[in-house]
């Protein structure tokens, strides 16, 4: 699948990021995701989003997608995921919805926190990362013109994403853990 250069953003980003359709497959991931998570990229395309969630957590990520059903978006979500050794990990979900140009919800680009790793470091380098990215999709948004409908529905869905990032207090979810 051809990536457009505003995705290219989170392909290697220090956050666990996934694209799912509107059923909840996903359908891409960047390899923070795949690591964290234990998988190659090849088994993750086209599963479910529950075959990363433990049963007990099944309600929080129905949840989850009913409250991005509603809203179009999920900020601070908090559910287990599930490596693939099996180690049940906390995170924060945030999700932004993603419409074709007639305005059908078409998928989700959502980022994942995860809450065991939320230090001072770790979050100075996520907002290093953040500022970075949203300068750089303002540079790739010069063009915005230019954009096919694809390319418009992709940036389009990853400045809400960045936008919902830049408002949120990363400082506060490392009391979230536990």
């Amino acid at each position: 699948m051809h990536q457009t250069e505003a995705r290219q953003i989170l392909k290697d980003a220090p956050i666990m990021w996934r694209r799912i359709n509107s059923i909840g497959i996903i359908l891409d991931c960047n390899s923070t995701y795949a690591a964290k998570l234990g998988y190659a990229k090849s088994e993750i395309i086209g599963r479910p989003v529950f075959e990363h969630v433990p049963k007990e957590s099944w309600p929080e990520m129905n949840e989850s997608l009913q409250k991005w059903f509603e809203t179009g978006k999920v900020a601070d979500q908090k559910i287990n995921f599930k490596k693939h050794d099996g180690t049940i990990i906390p995170v924060l979900l945030h999700a932004v919805s993603l419409y074709d140009e007639k305005e059908n919800l078409i998928g989700s680009n959502t980022v994942i926190f995860d809450l065991t790793e939320m230090n001072d470091e770790k979050i100075k380098e996520f907002a290093e990362y953040f500022k970075n990215a949203e300068n750089r999709l303002e540079e790739i948004g010069k063009n915005y013109s230019k954009f096919t409908e694809n390319e418009r529905s992709e940036y389009d869905g990853l400045k809400k994403m960045f936008d919902l990032l830049s408002a949120t207090d990363l400082k506060e979810m490392k009391n979230k853990d536990g």
